[in-house]
């Protein structure tokens, strides 16, 4: 299981973090830091049965790209990020092969982040859009 795209680096602490539901849907991440994160998923594969692009799909990009954006803010204070809330619209069918979301923090606190999320088709078009609040808590070590 793997976030890594061959060729690009990602930290080191990331490894540690891939979802196996993420893993499922060959989500990948391009960029992470507490102030953005991008990830991707393939179209194919993730689809509902009229093989239109599954909406719990874009709800598991959303979360994932607030998420590890909320981890990465977490872990400079040696703290960790659980999801709290989550809303996902979605606004048009895409097209092409990637779903690309993109996470923007709203608001970095001490204990809670709050990031909105677009995710754009290959050609660019706004497809949906999302926003997920994690709570900062203590990491839970046996939970890992």
């Amino acid at each position: 299981m793997t976030y890594a795209i061959p060729g690009e680096e990602l930290p080191e602490w990331l490894s540690e973090l891939v979802s196996p539901l993420d893993d499922k849907l060959g989500v990948k991440v391009h960029e992470i830091s507490p102030d953005r994160c991008v990830v991707s998923a393939p179209l194919h594969g993730n689809t509902q049965p009229t093989g239109l692009w599954h909406g719990g799909a874009s709800g598991v990009l959303v979360e994932t790209a607030g998420s590890l954006a909320a981890m990465a803010h977490g872990r400079q204070g040696g703290r960790w990020a659980v999801g709290t809330e989550l809303s996902v619209s979605h606004l048009r069918a895409p097209h092409g092969e990637t779903m690309t979301a993109t996470a923007v923090a709203v608001h970095l606190g001490r204990h809670t982040t709050t990031h909105e999320v677009q995710i754009l088709d290959d050609e660019g078009r706004l497809c949906a859009v999302g926003r997920v609040t994690c709570q900062i808590v203590t990491r839970n070590r046996s939970a890992a």
